[in-house]
């Protein structure tokens, strides 16, 4: 097995010939992905388990726990783990009979940095039934088929394995579209932009810094940003990984990864939880931070606690929240957050609701307005369609920082490199496409060369937003008072309401006693004011205040908008606006709003005015618009010829048959 889909495909043979009826499709990840861990970790350990378990015995009488931990992982050397049991994998494999009482001796003896890993994986239950069934000698046995070695299977390629075994069971648990994990090609792009204008800064011995996600899933963002800066930027530096991750099963791979790499610390960095409501690194700051956070994802769990926080002044998620069916935006603030003073950077895949969902004054428009004023987005990435494992709808990359170079201040670059992929040979679930090594660096190319080009746009943070400026008409209404209106009258709900009060038919009799004396019979008022003040003086005899429903039903019954009546008035002379004839201009942060109202409005609504104590600032980011290629129609007369042309094909393949 010389690459890493033989050795998933493998795995993945495993699963179905001996789980197959006993386990349901859906939980042969359960089963398979803690053993694809031991397997690995045996494989990382095998050539010191002998020599751990002499030490082991030569010092297990004399010291306790805690003494001994220290002894044991120098013998190791780089490794940070050790198992002092009798067996491994392979060992297990030699005594069938005793498998269970041998496997559970196996487990108990890895140090707590491992068990703890194990521990995420709820083994017991799947042991138990395993050995129920008989399976457990045969899971074993077969495991012990595979090499994972580092040295054989490198932790990138080890990346790729879990990536694709995860895929395919998700597909069989059917989880949401959101829930995809991210090719190791767009992990390289991200980290590209991340760090290719900063070089310098990461140069030099004795520097020391920190990577973080919100969201690591398996960890493969923070094992390749670290491996790129290690091997592209700087060898000497010491980087520090942090992440968190939700899921306990994919928190426990990305663990075990970064503990088979020999450092301990960074294992410890891998918490398991709500990135949200039990944040595992509350205060922390780092310098970069990348992440995919789940598309889609309701936040509705974890609604009390952020809606808390946002009435905190200084919470994450006081610039406002977004709507509770998607929460990706609370990830990036939550990174946000996380910047540090002297200057940090993120980067982070969005799909395309981030860009454009809600209006101004909405939480995700604020959320926007909150990172354009404070100047903190760099860049945006649309990438190609169907990219991912598990869904193939449009996906972006936002760069953010807190510390922009003295070109990009003020400034937004975008990129649009949606043909920017070569064709999968063969799809992998969603994923048809993928981006090479190639074309990475020619994105990142024009990201650095930072000149305007057909697919790469340039503005100012300001072109972004707009004022949402409320625009109101005055109430021209005429009325007719005659029996078939009052007949309308009646059967309004308005009306007929007025019959649930005290007296109610009584007070509804005098209303239309009261229209028929104060009002003159078939004549068209041509002034709402006229109107309302016969209709206030018929209700103000009768005792009874004029609520709402009454105007609407007299609104609707007598009344009909008429563009020649006369303007309504409050009692300050001042126009008094139609609700129902409010409307909105969204007018550009850059435009004048006075004269955009003046030349786009007043001439076609003379009477129109702004309502400025209404205003309302958003942000949005309509990518299609600002990357569209206007391609004009045929001709008719083109259309025309290849519709003829049509005809004649037709006709000869009619005759054909018929011959």
């Amino acid at each position: 097995m010389n690459n890493f889909r033989e050795k998933a495909n493998f795995i993945w043979s495993i699963a179905d010939d001996i789980l197959r009826g006993t386990f349901k499709r859906h939980e042969y990840g359960e089963v398979i992905l803690p053993f694809v861990v031991l397997r690995r970790l045996d494989c990382v350990f095998e050539k010191h388990k002998d020599s751990v378990i002499e030490i082991y015995k030569e010092y297990k009488d004399k010291l306790n726990e805690e003494q001994l931990n220290p002894i044991l992982t120098q013998r190791v050397k780089n490794l940070k783990f050790y198992n002092i049991s009798q067996y491994d994998l392979k060992r297990l494999s030699q005594d069938a009979p005793n498998i269970e009482l041998n496997f559970k001796n196996y487990i108990n003896g890895f140090s707590n940095n491992v068990y703890e890993i194990i521990e995420n994986f709820q083994l017991d239950k799947i042991i138990s039934k395993l050995e129920k069934n008989d399976l457990l000698f045969m899971l074993v046995d077969r495991f012990t088929e595979i090499d994972l070695h580092p040295e054989k299977v490198r932790n990138h390629e080890m990346g790729y394995i879990f990536e694709e075994l995860l895929r395919r069971f998700s597909e069989m648990s059917n989880e949401t579209a959101g829930e995809h994990y991210t090719p190791r090609e767009v992990i390289k792009l991200m980290v590209n932009l991340l760090f290719v204008e900063h070089k310098e800064e990461l140069q030099g011995k004795g520097i020391i810094r920190t990577i973080f996600d919100p969201a690591c899933g398996t960890g493969g963002m923070l094992t390749i940003s670290k491996e790129h800066i290690k091997k592209n930027i700087n060898p000497y530096i010491e980087t520090k990984i942090f992440g968190q991750e939700l899921n306990p099963q994919t928190c426990a791979i990305a663990k075990s990864d970064v503990l088979i790499t020999g450092e301990s610390e960074t294992a410890e960095n891998i918490k398991l939880g709500s990135s949200f409501n039990n944040d595992g690194f509350k205060g922390n700051k780092f310098n970069f931070m990348l992440s995919n956070p789940p598309f889609g994802v309701s936040w509705k769990k974890e609604q009390d606690f952020i809606n808390n926080e946002e009435e905190n002044p200084y919470g994450r998620f006081s610039a406002g929240v977004p709507r509770i069916s998607d929460g990706a935006l609370l990830f990036l603030q939550h990174m946000i957050s996380k910047m540090e003073q002297n200057g940090s950077r993120i980067a982070i895949i969005f799909n395309g609701s981030p860009l454009f969902t809600g209006d101004a004054g909405s939480g995700e428009s604020n959320i926007r307005k909150w990172i354009f004023e404070n100047d903190w987005l760099e860049a945006i990435v649309a990438l190609p369609t169907d990219l991912f494992y598990n869904t193939g709808i449009a996906t972006y990359i936002w760069i953010v920082t807190n510390k922009k170079p003295e070109k990009r201040k003020g400034k937004v670059q975008l990129i649009n490199a949606i043909e920017f992929y070569h064709k999968m040979r063969k799809s992998l679930g969603n994923k048809r496409k993928y981006i090479s090594k190639e074309q990475i660096e020619e994105i990142t190319k024009i990201f650095t060369d930072y000149t305007e080009k057909d697919n790469c746009k340039i503005f100012d943070n300001e072109d972004f937003g707009y004022a949402k400026v409320t625009v109101e008409r005055p109430i021209r209404r005429s009325y007719l008072i005659n029996n078939e209106n009052i007949e309308k009258f009646k059967n309004e709900d308005g009306f007929i309401k007025i019959a649930e009060r005290n007296n109610g038919e009584w007070i509804q009799e005098q209303i239309l006693t009261g229209l028929k004396d104060k009002f003159e019979f078939d004549k068209t008022y041509k002034s709402h004011n006229e109107f309302m003040k016969i209709i206030k003086e018929i209700f103000s005899n009768l005792n009874i205040s004029l609520y709402a429903y009454i105007k609407k039903a007299l609104f609707n019954a007598f009344g009909k908008r008429d563009e020649t009546a006369e303007p309504a008035k409050d009692s300050k002379g001042n126009l008094k606006p139609d609700s129902d004839l409010r409307d909105y201009e969204r007018i550009p942060l850059k435009n004048n709003i006075t004269e955009y109202f003046q030349k786009e409005v007043k001439p076609h609504v003379p009477l129109a005015w702004m309502d400025r104590t209404k205003d309302k600032i958003g942000y949005e980011i309509n990518f299609t618009k600002y990357f569209y290629n206007f391609k004009p129609l045929r001709s008719l007369q083109k259309i025309k010829e290849d519709i003829l042309e049509l005809e004649k094909e037709t006709e000869g393949l009619v005759k054909g048959i018929l011959n």
